[in-house]
């Protein structure tokens, strides 16, 4: 058996390492010169978002999308809580890391048993002494230094962790993790552990550091696991270097290349030749090996022959049979795998595989090679998360637990981590994988355009009566004059020959013109639906839920503007709620009303200013707010039976009457005045001076439309008698009702106390 590492860098678009055995691809991986990769970087980043709903950070490190921290994820040396109880902290965890490694483990440990119907195992949780949430620990635009640990994938950003780690070919330095010397546990031969454990004590790691040898390193000197920690070291100290001469968000460390990481990565010793394809990758790969591995440095050759690398080896077949969902069986069955969003499925078929002697000897060769085959392709494909495999259903129980172990042991040189749980009564086994890099399909590949990535496109039959379905609603809603549908041929074709008859019956129906255009490069399930008016003009298609937007539509009508509401207290009449919105108040103009006023005294003005005889409209004054409303309530207005009139209609039909022009009302309100008797004028006027001594009643709707009508009541008052002779109350006429007005007088209105009303603004400017 020859084993080889193939490395194909003959194109600065792609970068593939392949590592074959036998001529057979076990092991791959790729990268994209156009979509870097992250993971292994690290930032140095600041904290935008704490959100304590998910007790999770958002980080801005650099890339389009905000990094996703969760709390376990930050170490205590940014918490900023008292210096003890971090010390305190941080010691706790040291302690349980040491007893995490310290712990021995048991064969065949590299992957873990999360058990199933079967067997429940309780996996333990790190438990810190106070239970801290990171709204109290950790603050928005804190600086920190944040290592990517997965990929962006989909609308996900990248998870981070401020828990570093720099992989080497024997270890991995753990810069701010003290957790003493650690053996992986993939290394499960006793000896092998307990001389690793002795070397690594001798590697003087300082305090706050750890440091874990990495399966590769089992069977290393001590000389080469020293080596490859120095380099760590001096990578560290470059790190630290650049952290303190950077602005955050920056990147400070750069994981390696895929040359540098397959060589680090997937060289071993069983490792024959690595055949490099590329002047530039064969340099950077003979460099490296050289300073990781010099002893190796002369495995590493160019490749300069006429045929390409891959090709020359049979590896471009067996890559393309990568991307399909069904992978064949030596026996004839066939794995059928189809990745979603929740989960990635493996279905188990026997196809073929008629050679045994009964059906539970069939299954369970199935089984066995379906395991052996899975575990490769997952490998192979990088599949992560969960995994469901759908066996073939066996009787025997004892079948059963042989198939997960021929899975158990094929998963072993997988070095993503890996739990797996048991086949269930159904003949599911659930496991889930670590995803180490995004996987071919993600990164070659691009959604369909015709089906969505969903593989499947509607049939002409059925989009056909959508169209049908569709077309009925838009004639009974919008009533169009013309409808042009543009479509696929085939659909076209149908429309026209298979549902001719409804045509004509939604034409007859609703008196409208049937069109069909032909769309070439269109899908056979697009299509588009065109409406015209009898001008000529297009019409909006309905809405295809009219009851919503027509229930939208009347509650737009019932919105009206918010006002304020009110009261004005009266001494004799008691306390009586105003129910207008746009009545006086007794307290003082606040900020939250400012606007709602300002534009009543904005309708007020255009009231008030038009006069007779004016060309233009006067200016409007800005002054002192409530000078304009005392000159109002100042006024005397007495109310005729047209004024009262008004004053019963409502506040909101009030408002929404147009004021009409002054001089015209002026002229209306002479007639009135005119068709009236002397001697009934007279006695309007006796009755309203006799009413003196009363409180002022203030009446709802009182307009300013009046004030032309009181100058020609004045008029008559002023030939009667002084006021101040008649015993009685002048009845004071309400502002109009968008405005404010200052509150009356709180003290009793008594005969001996009254005092005659102030002359209106009318007579200063008439003369009169």
């Amino acid at each position: 058996m020859t084993k080889l590492m193939l490395i194909d860098a003959s194109h600065r678009e792609e970068t593939r390492v392949a590592v074959v055995d036998d001529q057979q691809l076990i092991d791959f991986d790729f990268e994209v010169s156009e979509r870097q990769q992250v993971a292994g970087n690290i930032y140095l980043a600041k904290i935008t978002r704490v959100e304590p709903s998910l007790q999770a950070a958002f980080v801005e490190y650099g890339a389009q999308r905000h990094g996703f921290l969760a709390f376990n994820e930050i170490h205590p040396d940014y918490y900023q809580i008292p210096l003890a109880d971090r010390e305190a902290l941080k010691a706790e965890q040291a302690a349980q890391a040491r007893e995490e490694h310290e712990t021995e483990v048991a064969p065949n440990d590299g992957i873990e048993d999360v058990g199933g119907e079967d067997i429940v195992t309780p996996r333990p949780k790190q438990q810190r002494s106070k239970h801290y949430k990171i709204q109290e620990v950790i603050k928005r635009r804190q600086i920190i230094l944040v290592q990517v640990v997965k990929e962006e994938r989909g609308t996900k950003g990248a998870a981070l962790t401020t828990y570093l780690s720099l992989p080497g070919r024997y270890c991995v330095l753990m810069p701010n993790t003290d957790s003493g010397g650690g053996i992986s546990r993939k290394i499960t031969n006793a000896a092998d552990r307990k001389r690793l454990k002795t070397i690594a004590s001798e590697l003087n790691v300082p305090d706050g550091m750890g440091l874990i040898i990495r399966t590769a390193g089992a069977q290393r000197t001590k000389a080469e696991i020293k080596r490859d920690f120095e380099y760590l070291m001096r990578v560290w100290n470059k790190v630290r270097e650049d952290t303190l001469n950077s602005i955050a968000p920056c990147l400070v460390y750069e994981e390696a290349s895929l040359v540098k990481k397959s060589i680090r990565d997937l060289f071993s010793r069983d490792v024959e030749n690595v055949w490099v394809q590329g002047e530039t990758a064969y340099r950077e790969a003979k460099d490296f090996m050289k300073m990781l591995t010099p002893s190796y440095a002369r495995n590493v050759k160019q490749y300069k022959e006429p045929t390409p690398l891959f090709a020359a080896h049979g590896l471009e077949q067996q890559l393309s049979s990568l991307t399909k969902s069904e992978v064949q069986l030596p026996s004839g069955g066939y794995l059928v795998i189809n990745s979603t969003e929740a989960l990635v499925a493996v279905d188990v078929n026997s196809g073929r595989a008629t050679k045994e002697h009964s059906i539970e000897e069939t299954a369970l060769k199935t089984n066995l090679e379906a395991a052996t085959e899975v575990a490769r392709q997952l490998k192979l494909r990088d599949l992560g998360g969960l995994v469901v495999i759908d066996f073939i259903d066996m009787d025997d129980n004892r079948h059963n637990r042989n198939v997960e172990k021929r899975l158990k042991d094929a998963l072993k040189s997988d070095r993503a981590r890996i739990q797996m749980g048991k086949i269930s009564n159904f003949g599911l086994l659930e496991m889930s994988r670590q995803r180490l890099r995004p996987s071919m399909t993600e990164v070659a590949f691009t959604t369909c355009p015709i089906c969505a990535g969903q593989g499947l496109i509607r049939n002409t039959e059925s989009a056909a009566l959508e169209i049908m379905r569709l077309l009925e609603a838009y004639l009974a809603m919008a009533k169009p004059h013309r409808v042009v549908i543009k479509t696929h041929p085939d659909l076209a074709n149908f429309l026209a020959n298979e549902k001719r008859s409804e045509f004509f019956g939604l034409e007859n129906r609703y008196d409208v013109v049937l069109r069909l255009d032909i769309e070439s490069h269109s899908l056979e399930e697009n299509y588009i639906i065109t409406l015209y008016s009898e001008e000529g003009l297009e019409i909006p298609l309905p809405s295809s839920h009219p009851s919503i937007g027509a229930e939208e539509e009347a509650h737009d009508k019932r919105r009206r503007r918010r006002r304020r509401k009110g009261k004005k207290d009266f001494e004799d009449a008691g306390d009586n709620e105003m129910k207008d919105d746009h009545s006086s108040t007794d307290t003082p103009p606040s900020d939250d009303n400012l606007t709602d006023k300002e534009d009543q005294d904005s309708h007020l003005d255009m009231q008030d200013d038009g006069q007779p005889g004016d060309d233009k409209p006067r200016r409007r004054r800005r002054g002192r707010r409530g000078g304009r409303r005392k000159k109002r309530i100042d006024n005397v207005i007495l109310e005729t039976p047209e004024t009262l009139l008004e004053a019963s209609s409502s506040t909101q039909d009030a408002i929404e009457i147009p004021i009409k022009n002054e001089q015209q009302q002026m002229d209306n309100n002479v007639a009135k005045l005119d068709s009236q008797e002397g001697d009934e004028i007279s006695a309007a006027v006796d009755e309203t001076y006799t009413e003196m001594s009363k409180e002022v009643v203030p009446h709802e709707a009182a307009d300013i439309i009046g004030a032309p009508e009181v100058l020609l009541q004045e008029d008559a008052l002023d030939k009667t008698e002084d006021p101040k002779q008649v015993d009685g109350e002048i009845e004071m006429a309400q502002p109009d009702q968008s405005q404010e007005t200052v509150p009356s007088p709180t003290t009793p209105q008594t005969e001996d106390n009254v005092k005659p009303a102030r002359q209106g603004w009318w007579k200063s400017r008439f003369g009169l």
